[in-house]
């Protein structure tokens, strides 16, 4: 009777240390994944505030007349290119009439 006491105690300290070592091992491996993962936040971090500064380059007013004067082929308004057009008055009084009737 005391064999099969010992014999069963055995068996559960052995099935309990495989079950630690298992435990531990996953322990392990989720710490690990978690790592990997705050590595991979603040790559991608550092990439976002990277983008932002991008765009904020891009974005000022200077670039963007460079890009006009570049690619499109715009330039700056001068009074020797600007070009007057009258203004019809039948348009210009149509345009009147509701503003003045409204209430």
């Amino acid at each position: 009777m005391l064999l099969r006491i010992n014999i069963l105690l055995l068996l559960a300290v052995v099935l309990s240390a495989l079950h630690l070592v298992r435990q531990s091992h996953e322990h392990r491996r989720l710490f690990a994944a978690l790592e990997r993962g705050k590595f991979e936040a603040r790559k991608l971090d550092a990439d976002l505030q990277h983008l932002r500064a991008e765009r904020e380059a891009e974005a000022t007013n200077l670039r963007v007349e460079q890009l006009a004067r570049e690619r499109l082929q715009m330039r700056a308004i001068t009074p020797a290119v600007t070009l007057n057009t009258p203004v019809m008055a039948a348009a210009s009084a149509a345009a009147a009439v509701p503003a003045a009737s409204a209430p």
